[in-house]
C-alpha cells in the first residue's frame, strides 16, 4: 500500500498531533513509516534527541518485536511501551504502514496517553484513508 499526502493533509496530521497529544505535556511525538522515515515531528522545544536515529531505531525495534510476536503465535503487537527513569517511549501502530512514537515524562499518565493516542490514530487513519492509492 502506498500513500501520497499533500500539504493540507500533512497539516491536518500535525494539527491532530498538536491538539490531541502535545497538549498533554508530551516531550515529543513522531509519526514514521515502517522504514523509519519521518512523516511528522513535533516537540516541546526542549528536546535535544537525534530524531532521525530515533525514528530508524524505533522502526527496527517495532519490526523485531513483531517478529517475536509471530514466533509465539501472535499476528503482531499493536503497541509497545518502554519506561525509563526520566523519559518513557510509547509506540503505536497506525494502519499497517506507520508508527506513532511518543516521548513523555513521568508526569504524564500512561493510561490517559493511551486513550488519547487511540483517538489520534483514528483521526490520522481517516486522513490516510483519503490518500490511499494502489
Amino acid at each position: 500500500m502506498s500513500y501520497i499526502l499533500d500539504q493540507e493533509q500533512l497539516d491536518g496530521i500535525e494539527k491532530v498531533l498538536q491538539e490531541d497529544l502535545m497538549e498533554l505535556g508530551l516531550k515529543c511525538v513522531i509519526l514514521i513509516d515502517m522504514a523509519g522515515n519521518i512523516i511528522a515531528n513535533l516537540d516541546n522545544g526542549e528536546v535535544g534527541h537525534d530524531i532521525y536515529s530515533l525514528a530508524a531505531l524505533a522502526a527496527g525495534n517495532f519490526g523485531a518485536v513483531c517478529a517475536m510476536a509471530a514466533i509465539i503465535g501472535e499476528d503482531d503487537f499493536a503497541l509497545l511501551f518502554h519506561k525509563g527513569k526520566n523519559e518513557n517511549i510509547h509506540f503505536s501502530k497506525v494502519l499497517d504502514d506507520f508508527l506513532l512514537v511518543t516521548i513523555f515524562g513521568n508526569d504524564v499518565s500512561l493510561g490517559y496517553l493511551r486513550l488519547k493516542v487511540d483517538e489520534s490514530i483514528e483521526k490520522i487513519g481517516q486522513i490516510f484513508q483519503k490518500t490511499q492509492t494502489s
